[in-house]
């Protein structure tokens, strides 16, 4: 696992010269979703703008229409997004702390979904819990290390917002690319 100064070197380094697509697809994004038909569309706009991080990641550069690339994946990305929500609140209505540790388990299934459009759902959300374990703590380290600048986004009403965001997204793409190759644990033998 790289450190997190090095997942976030790589992001700044991989966002230059591309901060006005990747705004212009976060805004597109906020737009649709302002719209209750809009709000169905969103989760399918999420796969396809991690396919556009992902790609990045890969010194492939964004294109705008790539965010809509997973529109095949409506139906699957629209089920991963409302079961994402409602295991989300089952266990935070134990409370709080199993909650935000469920949602940072479930946080890579979109990642999972972009890059293995075959699998279900359920399967992506599987694989992100998987890929996750062990990882928990790390990646909540990592969010929390993005305070100062959601900070800034709030003092600049906003307007930090046009690069605080695609920083975020790309380092969090550049986490998922570090732990997305974990290997499958060896199922244990019982000795006779």
């Amino acid at each position: 696992m790289p450190e997190r100064k090095e997942l976030k070197a790589a992001a700044k380094e991989q966002i230059k010269g591309n901060i006005g697509i990747l705004f212009a697809c976060l805004l597109v994004a906020a737009l649709i979703a302002g719209t209750l038909i809009g709000y169905l569309f969103i989760p399918a706009i999420i796969v396809g703008f991690c396919l556009i991080l992902i790609g990045m990641t890969k010194n492939i550069a964004p294109q705008f229409g790539d965010m809509f690339r997973a529109a095949n994946l409506f139906g699957r990305a629209l089920w991963l997004c409302f079961i994402i929500y409602v295991f989300t609140t089952l266990w935070s209505m134990l409370l709080i702390v199993p909650g935000i540790i469920k949602c940072i388990s479930y946080s890579m299934s979109y990642f999972v979904l972009a890059e293995k459009p075959e699998l279900t759902a359920r399967q992506a959300l599987s694989e992100s819990k998987r890929i996750m374990d062990g990882n928990k703590m790390s990646f909540f380290v990592l969010m929390l290390s993005f305070i100062p600048w959601m900070l800034l986004c709030m003092v600049t009403l906003g307007i930090a917002g046009i690069y605080v965001a695609p920083y975020i997204s790309t380092t969090i793409a550049n986490f998922y690319n570090a732990i997305k190759d974990k290997p499958l644990e060896e199922p244990q033998s019982v000795p006779a």
